[in-house]
């Protein structure tokens, strides 16, 4: 079981607060340090603001030496994808290879109101994203000095030369690993089982942890497609501490209740925690991403990195 690191940097966050965080991680042996792609806060006054992802990537992929990086998840309404293609195969270049893509449909209305930001509705929404997957690993997976066109419904690419190209080349189909996640029953299964490297699901239960792998899995023997080729992932928030006081106070800090979070996330004791992460892994789970969102508590991850992780 790999454990990673997931922030939520647009409730209020510097990159030197990012940077901070990710090179903690790094130095514990964490497996990667992810962030959102947020422009709006979701609670409080969301200050200093918002930061990009792919920017903050960049800045990480040069300040940082060994851990991943990625995106959970990247908005598809956000960017062109030949722009994000050239982002993450730019930030994969000057990471020496380390860079992961986590896309997604988008859905915080508010943030694209806030910026100006086209928000189509929910069916336009999810083609646009099921062409980016078509569209972003088929401009890496063309060989130098061949050219990449596309006619989609939404995007249209013509004689592209499909450069530049990520340093990794290990994906499914090409190029950076993809992270497709999310609790459509029929059309994200579908999309997982084509595009996904990874297949994540964000603060479920067991139960409906269990049910989703289930329909990826499915849908990937449907297209003939090995189901343990893809790498199988939750994120939940983190609010673990070595007695209750500490669990309380760490939840406080991030507005929650320890009950509802003993419920709903990671929380509790040490133990409480390795318990409840081995429950996810015997459904099939490889990877939790651990969200923190308290970037001010290092000791957090130590605690983690000490008294969780050596026991998975």
């Amino acid at each position: 079981m790999e454990l990673r690191v997931f922030t939520e940097p647009q409730q209020g966050a510097t990159y030197d607060d990012l940077l901070a965080v990710a090179l903690e991680a790094e130095r514990l042996g964490f497996g990667a340090f992810f962030r959102s792609d947020h422009y709006l806060h979701m609670s409080g006054d969301g200050l200093p603001g918002p930061s990009d992802a792919w920017t903050t990537l960049a800045g990480l992929a040069r300040d940082t030496n060994t851990i991943r990086l990625g995106t959970m998840m990247t908005s598809a309404t956000f960017r062109h994808p030949g722009v994000l293609a050239i982002q993450v195969a730019q930030v994969d270049q000057m990471s020496g290879g380390r860079v992961e893509l986590g896309i997604g449909a988008g859905w915080f209305t508010q943030e694209h109101e806030a910026y100006g930001i086209p928000f189509p509705d929910t069916k336009e929404r999810f083609e646009r994203y099921a062409e980016q997957l078509e569209l972003i690993t088929g401009l890496w997976s063309t060989p130098v000095g061949e050219r990449y066109s596309f006619a989609g419904d939404q995007y249209q690419l013509t004689d592209s030369p499909a450069l530049p190209k990520p340093v990794q080349g290990g994906g499914h189909r090409g190029g950076v690993p993809v992270l497709v996640g999310g609790l459509g029953k029929k059309k994200t299964p579908a999309l997982a089982a084509a595009y996904a490297d990874e297949f994540n699901l964000p603060f479920v239960d067991e139960e409906t942890t269990a049910a989703q792998f289930g329909r990826v899995r499915q849908a990937a023997e449907q297209i003939g497609r090995d189901p343990d080729e893809i790498t199988w992932s939750n994120a939940l928030v983190l609010c673990v501490g070595e007695d209750e006081a500490e669990i309380a106070r760490r939840a406080a800090a991030i507005g929650r209740e320890v009950d509802e979070l003993r419920t709903n996330g990671l929380a509790g004791t040490p133990a409480e925690v390795v318990e409840k992460i081995q429950r996810y892994q015997a459904l099939g789970a490889e990877r939790i991403y651990l969200q923190t969102l308290d970037l001010g508590d290092l000791d957090h991850l130590r605690l983690v990195a000490a008294e969780v992780a050596p026991h998975l």
